[in-house]
């Protein structure tokens, strides 16, 4: 994906690293020379309300911050669904967690439900649900090389998660890599 704007969002609900995510993907996207905006919305409960992290990044300034179409978006809670779709481009790159987010609208846009919550989940903990999201976005969409989300990610994780944050990573690349080569194969739509 080589887009002058391009817009992005996380999306689920509070707990769920959607903020890091972003902040991470920020990162990689500055570190390859593109201009980045982020922000968030969030409930004013600490877990289980709504939330998403948007960001915006362009080759120039950011002239707008906030989503106007987004072009990549990940759906961790079902919460997030409808907020989102309608601001999605037609083409934009979708994913979905196949336990957490179950049903999507029958609107014709391609979206890619992948186990990311079971794959965290076999790795050893769920809180890494974001990580694994990431690593399939990053993967599907090309937003950024694999090289820089790494760097990204080791450089915002405390040292006692770094090894279970780059194995999710990891697990996320190699999922959005299959999907890309037609070995992974996405649910319907319910």
């Amino acid at each position: 994906m080589s887009a002058s704007r391009i817009e992005v969002r996380f999306g689920g609900t509070g707990g769920q690293g959607l903020i890091l995510s972003a902040k991470m993907l920020a990162d990689a996207m500055a570190a390859d020379g593109r201009h980045v905006a982020q922000s968030q919305s969030y409930e004013p409960t600490s877990r289980g309300g709504y939330c998403n992290a948007d960001l915006v990044s362009a080759e120039g300034e950011v002239d707008f911050p906030l989503l106007t179409a987004i072009d990549g978006l990940v759906l961790l809670d079902r919460l997030a669904v409808k907020p989102s779709w309608p601001l999605l481009k037609p083409g934009a790159v979708v994913i979905a967690d196949t336990r957490l987010c179950p049903e999507l609208p029958q609107t014709g846009q391609p979206c890619h439900h992948l186990p990311l919550s079971a794959t965290a989940l076999e790795l050893g903990s769920e809180r890494v649900t974001n990580m694994v999201a990431l690593g399939a976005l990053v993967a599907q969409s090309g937003m950024c090389a694999p090289e820089r989300i790494e760097q990204a990610v080791r450089a915002n994780t405390p040292r006692g998660f770094l090894d279970l944050n780059m194995d999710a990573l990891k697990a996320g690349l190699a999922l959005g890599a299959g999907i890309a080569a037609g070995r992974v194969v996405a649910a319907p739509s319910a």
